[in-house]
């Protein structure tokens, strides 16, 4: 419809990440992090929002708005670019929020993230597992990492999604997506059915209960290389978080198999960049502007670390990852300081992220004594 076009045109003109919508108030958009209401624009009625959740859930089940009160989905908007939704009752009547995504497959340096992440994509099986919270760009980092694979090996390649966010088209892989709602009913009953369709990679939207963490492992064992996205803080606490799903007498074996399948943890965080070095005007004459950064954590699964998941000592694994460097480690702290140093973030901001300012600040200290390049992402 025009008026959803005009909108998705907007929230990419504006470079928006966000569009929120809701009867009687103007659009809202989210610039760099801001979100504010497009005043110049008219106020939205009911009926408006009726026809444009009536265009966006055309193709969805339907039937999620009366069992769950809301519907996920993902569409192609003008200029082909992709955009997820979630439309919703709100005080009996529709809303929406509708998330721009990237129009094309960038780089884990253009995202902010270590090249060294790429070996990942190479792996013959094993678990590998994105955390942070919503809105972090885990989503983006797995597509990244997909689309590495699909470039660059001779596989079959499943996607269980919901939805389907980023479309890869077959290249080098075979790639099959298959969205909840529409193509299955659920993660897990896709994720057993897709043993039985000779993948050589698998990527799991998101290990949300007991059954589907535990097929997720089961297939990591067997022989395949999946991927998934934990709701998690830090990389220690999503391997809490997944140990924490099993019933009591379980968690000692699962720890055990978590020692055996996981080959890396990857944790990140978005920030406003507020440092120096990113600032620039947005236009001649016109106010700066900020965008936004990512601040990781990376732990890959040495024999030292998979000691440590099986005897739950999970309390001792940032030690191994302040001197795991050599195998791709890096803790939150390290990766504040370098962005700190190279002037991306304000060291207030990477002191309000941090969970161990001392040693923050120690680490800044030891990289201003020999800084990284500014501008070089890793």
């Amino acid at each position: 419809m025009p008026l959803l076009d005009d909108l998705l045109s907007d929230c990419v003109r504006l470079d928006a990440s966000d569009v929120h919508l809701v009867p009687g108030r103007a659009p809202f958009f989210r610039v760099h992090g801001v979100l504010e209401a497009q005043a110049e624009r008219v106020p939205l009625t009911p009926a408006d929002l009726d026809v444009i959740v009536e265009t966006l859930t055309r193709n969805f089940d339907r039937d999620a708005m009366t069992r769950n009160g809301a519907i996920d989905g993902a569409i192609t908007g003008p200029g082909g670019v992709r955009f997820r939704f979630n439309v919703f009752r709100s005080q009996g009547e529709m809303a929406a929020a509708i998330r721009r995504l990237e129009d094309r497959f960038r780089s884990l340096s253009d995202l902010g993230l270590p090249e060294s992440l790429y070996s990942l994509c190479d792996l013959p099986d094993g678990l590998v597992l994105v955390c942070g919270p919503t809105g972090s760009g885990k989503s983006t980092t797995l597509a990244t990492m997909l689309d590495r694979i699909n470039r660059t090996r001779k596989c079959h390649v499943i996607t269980i999604e919901d939805p389907v966010e980023y479309l890869h088209e077959s290249q080098l892989s075979l790639v099959n997506q298959r969205q909840l709602g529409r193509d299955t009913p659920g993660f897990n009953e896709a994720l057993v059915a897709s043993l039985r369709q000779d993948p050589d990679v698998i990527l799991v939207g998101e290990i949300r209960d007991l059954n589907t963490i535990r097929t997720a492992v089961t297939a990591a064992e067997t022989g395949h290389l999946v991927f998934t996205t934990v709701h998690a803080g830090d990389c220690v606490g999503s391997l809490e978080r997944v140990v924490s799903v099993f019933p009591a007498d379980e968690q000692i074996g699962v720890r055990r198999q978590l020692s055996l399948v996981l080959r890396a943890v990857i944790a990140q965080h978005l920030l406003v960049a507020d440092g120096p070095a990113a600032i620039r005007p947005s236009s001649p004459g016109q106010t700066v502007r900020r965008s936004r950064i990512v601040t990781s954590e990376v732990m890959t699964s040495t024999p030292a670390v998979a000691n440590l998941i099986a005897s739950a000592k999970t309390n001792q694994i940032y030690s191994a990852m302040e001197t795991g460097t050599a195998q791709g480690m890096q803790t939150l702290e390290q990766d504040l300081a370098r962005l700190v140093v190279i002037g991306m973030i304000t060291e207030a901001t990477a002191t309000m992220m941090s969970r161990s300012p001392g040693v923050l600040k120690d680490r800044i200290a030891m990289l201003r004594k020999s800084p990284p390049k500014a501008g070089v992402a890793r």
